[in-house]
């Protein structure tokens, strides 16, 4: 649809397709005593101009409450879940709907308290970015007509689940090998739970792309910006320390850089999700990038769409601010140098 472009409504699929604005409600709405050839007609111009269901405003037809789209997320206070938030938001709006939001900061258990709780209030549609950990108990709400579409991570223990997710595999392969390429071999990873599905896809891209591995050089569960700081200086002090770093989130990023503003020779590091002011340091730091609001859109969409689930992935890109391109420095460097 062109930007600025008003959305086709039931009208205009009616005119194309020349039946009734009856026919055509029958139809989106999935109503008894419709031919197939008229749904056949109405279909195919549902297709060709491009037209979406409002759900809220078929609920209210229906005589059901306004649409209500529950969001549960880790944290809101991280950069990119408040940005998810706000895409949810506006994709929301444009079908009239409202969204209610809960964190559950790292607990499982305030999660699944969180969906029971909006469940059992009304919300019976959800977009959810998982803990660690298995979902089974979902399973039972999705039986009770929950209809729940996954962000950024797939859950164990729900099968045929509707999901947004990155490409994390390409992401951590295109950082490693960037960093490759600078002549880095000993690359570390500071890697948060590699049990959720997005951070061991970035993981594993990290890992394929640089064939030998010293595990030395591999650190895990790492949430917190001062704890990614305190692993990076625990790495540079070994004896044979790495010599580029990858983040596979940005508060490991903000962590890396805590710890190398005190180094006069810096490692170069690569980050995955842009933050605030990356390419304000000196120099910027090199990430791995995506549309946020592109993830939140299409979680609306999918949840909001009446086919069955899909499982969708966005691209991600790298995007060149200075961190990454730092080369290996040898000892001639150092010598060049000079002592201090």
């Amino acid at each position: 649809m062109t930007e600025g472009r008003k959305p086709p409504t039931m009208a205009d699929v009616a005119r194309h397709a020349g039946v009734s604005l009856k026919t055509v409600s029958r139809v989106v709405n999935q109503e008894p005593h419709v031919s197939a050839t008229l749904q056949r007609r109405v279909q195919e111009a549902i297709n060709a101009l491009g037209f979406r269901r409002n759900e809220a405003a078929s609920r209210l037809a229906r005589g059901a409450a306004m649409l209500t789209i529950g969001l549960v997320m880790e944290n809101i206070s991280n950069q990119f879940y408040s940005h998810l938030a706000a895409a949810v938001e506006r994709a929301a709006a444009e079908h009239e709907a409202l969204v209610v939001f809960g964190s559950y900061e790292e607990r499982p258990e305030r999660e699944r308290m969180l969906v029971e709780s909006m469940f059992a209030r009304g919300v019976d549609s959800l977009i959810l970015v998982p803990s660690a950990g298995r979902h089974d108990w979902l399973g039972e709400l999705v039986a009770g007509g929950l209809r729940a579409v996954f962000v950024d991570r797939l859950p164990p223990g729900v099968p045929h689940s509707g999901a947004v997710l990155l490409d994390d595999f390409t992401g951590g392969r295109l950082a490693t090998e960037h960093l490759m390429a600078r002549g880095h071999r000993r690359i570390a990873l500071i890697s948060d739970d590699e049990t959720v599905s997005s951070v061991h896809d970035r993981a594993r891209g990290y890992r394929e792309a640089l064939g030998t591995l010293d595990e030395r050089l591999v650190t895990r569960g790492v949430f917190d910006p001062w704890r990614a700081a305190r692993e990076v200086d625990r790495l540079l002090a070994l004896p044979d320390p790495p010599t580029a770093f990858f983040a596979t989130n940005n508060r490991a990023a903000i962590g890396i850089l805590q710890a190398l503003r005190r180094r006069p020779d810096r490692p170069a590091f690569v980050g995955f999700d842009d933050f605030a002011l990356a390419d304000v340091f000196d120099p910027g730091v090199t990430v791995v990038r995506y549309d946020t609001g592109l993830l939140g859109r299409t979680a609306v969409d999918l949840l909001l769409g009446s086919g069955p689930p899909q499982q969708v992935r966005v691209p991600v890109e790298l995007v060149v601010r200075g961190s990454g391109e730092l080369p290996v420095r040898t000892s001639a460097d150092a010598s060049r140098r000079g002592p201090g």
